[in-house]
C-alpha cells in the first residue's frame, strides 16, 4: 500500500484554500471537521481519511479525487481494484482460459486507452490459471446467451 504524502497533500490544501479566499476555520466549518484537525492535515501532521478528504473536496469545490491522488490513496485503491478485477476474471468457472485471457486483454486495452497500464500489459504470463486446463478447446459449442 502507498504511504500517504501528507506534506505535499497539506502545502496543496492550503494553496486551494487560499485560492477559494477561506480562512482555516471556514474551510473547517463547510468541511465539518474540527479547526485544530484541518490545520494539523494543512501542516502535514494528520494522515486524514477518504471520506475526511471528500468533505473538504467539497467545500473547496474542488475533485475528491484530486486530493485522492495528493495523499497516495486513489493509486492504492486502483492497484486493488485492478486485482480484484483480475481474480474476479480468473475464478470465473463458466468461462474457458481463452476466454478469460481475451477477457482480460481487453480490460487491459481499455485501461491503456484511459491512462492505467498494468505491469502485464494485457499479456498472459505462462502459468497463470488463464492457460486452458486440458481438454478445453475453444472449438467446442458454444452456449447462447441469455
Amino acid at each position: 500500500m502507498a504511504s500517504l504524502n501528507v506534506g505535499n497533500l497539506g502545502e496543496y490544501l492550503r494553496e486551494q484554500r487560499r485560492s477559494a479566499q477561506l480562512s482555516l476555520r471556514q474551510l473547517a466549518d463547510a468541511a465539518g471537521v474540527s479547526n485544530p484537525y484541518l490545520s494539523q492535515i494543512e501542516r502535514g501532521l494528520r494522515k486524514p481519511s477518504a471520506e475526511v478528504l471528500q468533505q473538504v473536496a467539497k467545500a473547496l469545490r474542488i475533485s475528491a479525487e484530486t486530493l485522492y491522488v495528493r495523499a497516495g490513496i486513489l493509486d492504492a485503491e486502483r492497484d486493488r481494484s485492478e486485482a480484484g478485477t483480475r481474480a474476479v476474471i480468473l475464478a470465473d468457472p463458466t468461462l474457458t482460459g481463452r476466454q478469460k485471457q481475451v477477457l482480460l486483454q481487453i480490460y487491459e486495452s481499455f485501461r491503456k486507452e484511459n491512462g492505467f497500464a498494468g505491469a502485464e500489459d494485457g499479456e498472459a504470463v505462462p502459468g497463470d490459471p488463464v492457460d486452458a486446463p486440458a481438454g478445453d478447446s475453444d472449438t467446442g459449442p458454444r452456449r447462447a446467451a441469455g
